[in-house]
């Protein structure tokens, strides 16, 4: 098991794709688009060096603890580069990394368990470093292998990870694959391939579970949310409003388990209305590397084509945009943060995933409107009366519910959906149980004289 240098799988020479900075909508750099025909050696290297790793946890556990340190380490050439692709602000980007070494350090404690063998990581554009270890560390920990493939937007820093990472681990342990599609696709449905993990919309959350059911393969899935945020008759608005507003925003709203629609009480509805656009209109957007930068672009360019479409349809159905509502006149990806009130509670806006800066703000005679949706990821309650909240919190429909905040995770505890919002379970020893396959030997008991 000793380390090497080698970095992520070569690709053919002068196969390459572009990739794009979303603060300009210019090139600033490529990566290797490798071939289909490159996944069997991949996956069989996955496989060889498996069957050295699952022995040892002790030797598990240091080499995780060592690229914990790796990566730390490298925080200050990992993060500009992935708030270069990304285009979240510097400083959340080396929030990502140290979540990253963090999550390498918490499931190093786990290292002995009975392994699966190749898992395969497929990890969208939004996290790229920090969903990538919440699939990788407790699939290492747990003793198998990982072939794990970013989104062809934001696949630097990821192959940077891999490459920081492969002085502390052996040689096929953690392999990384860049490419457009249909490379994850085939990746899923690898005969060689025993367990998916994969963050990503509904439809390619489908097309990848079909894949891996072609080998029987388990799956892990978490493809998006449409949290609802319930502000009860008692909340203090101003209070909770700094909060609420990050909570929906952070990343430009790209994030799963964002706040994407707040129910507020009818005679509090025009206050919170009000608070939302006022930080919507002081937030201070720019180059998502510009010191003071607070929301940066979106991601790429049918990012604000989403938010448009989803805002224009609101607006035609009546409702009324109190901040933003249109794209900046700017280079790059960058729209207005948005709040919409008057929204019919229909509209896509309200009942879909729009997964940028646009925020629908509306009053409620029911607890239960919250849960008119197909997603079913996470939620929140905010109020004065902490037991009330929480039963409130006791009847929504998701995975997680939080009180007075949102999308707030220790890495001990379990993070699934219920509905279209997944499959499995991740974080915490979840996560690991989920990389693991029960084992036992049967011996009879010795015949006595």
């Amino acid at each position: 098991m000793a380390p090497h240098q080698p970095g992520p799988a070569p690709a053919a020479p002068g196969e390459r794709f572009t990739v794009l900075d979303p603060a300009t909508g210019e090139v600033f750099d490529e990566a290797p688009d490798q071939r289909a025909e490159e996944l069997d050696a991949v996956v069989d290297r996955a496989y060889e060096a498996w069957r050295s790793w699952r022995s040892d946890p002790t030797a598990r556990a240091a080499a995780l603890l060592a690229s914990a340190d790796a990566v730390e380490a490298a925080g200050a050439q990992l993060a500009p580069l992935l708030t270069r692709e990304q285009g979240k602000p510097l400083t959340e980007s080396y929030a990502e990394v140290a979540r990253t070494a963090a999550r390498l350090r918490w499931f190093a404690a786990s290292a002995r368990r009975r392994s699966l063998g190749p898992v395969a990581a497929i990890v969208p554009w939004n996290f790229p470093l920090q969903l990538a270890s919440a699939k990788f560390a407790p699939a290492l920990a747990a003793g198998n292998t990982v072939v794990l493939k970013p989104s062809p937007f934001t696949p630097l820093a990821t192959r940077l990870l891999g490459s920081v990472m492969s002085a502390a681990l052996p040689e096929g342990v953690l392999t990384i694959i860049t490419g457009r599609e249909p490379l994850g696709a085939l990746l899923a449905s690898h005969p060689g391939i025993r367990h998916v993990t994969f963050t990503g919309s509904v439809p390619t959350g489908r097309a990848v579970a079909a894949g891996a059911a072609s080998g029987l393969a388990r799956v892990t899935l978490e493809p998006g949310g449409n949290d609802a945020a319930i502000l009860l008759d008692d909340v203090d608005v101003e209070r909770i409003a700094d909060r609420l507003f990050r909570a929906a925003f952070r990343n430009c709203g790209q994030v799963c388990m964002a706040v994407k629609r707040v129910y507020a009480p009818a005679r509090l509805h025009a206050r919170v209305v009000e608070a939302l656009a006022e930080r919507a209109k002081a937030v201070v957007v720019g180059a998502d590397l510009d010191e003071g930068t607070e929301l940066g672009p979106l991601n790429h360019a049918a990012q604000p084509a989403r938010v448009e479409r989803y805002t224009a349809r609101a607006l035609a159905d009546g409702a009324r945009a109190v901040a933003g509502g249109h794209r900046l006149d700017r280079p790059g990806w960058f729209h207005a943060p948005t709040v919409l009130t008057d929204v019919p509670p229909d509209s896509p806006v309200v009942a879909e995933e729009q997964f940028g800066p646009v925020l629908p703000v509306l009053p409620y005679g029911s607890v239960d409107a919250a849960n008119a949706t197909r997603f079913g990821l996470g939620g929140s309650v905010w109020g004065t009366d902490l037991d009330r909240a929480e039963a409130v919190a006791g009847r929504l429909e998701c995975g997680t519910a939080w009180i007075n905040h949102h999308a707030e995770l220790s890495l001990a505890q379990p993070f699934a959906g219920v509905k279209e919002s997944g499959v499995g379970v991740a974080g915490g020893p979840w996560g690991l149980y989920g990389n693991l396959s029960p084992f036992g030997v049967h011996r009879p008991q010795e015949a006595r004289p």
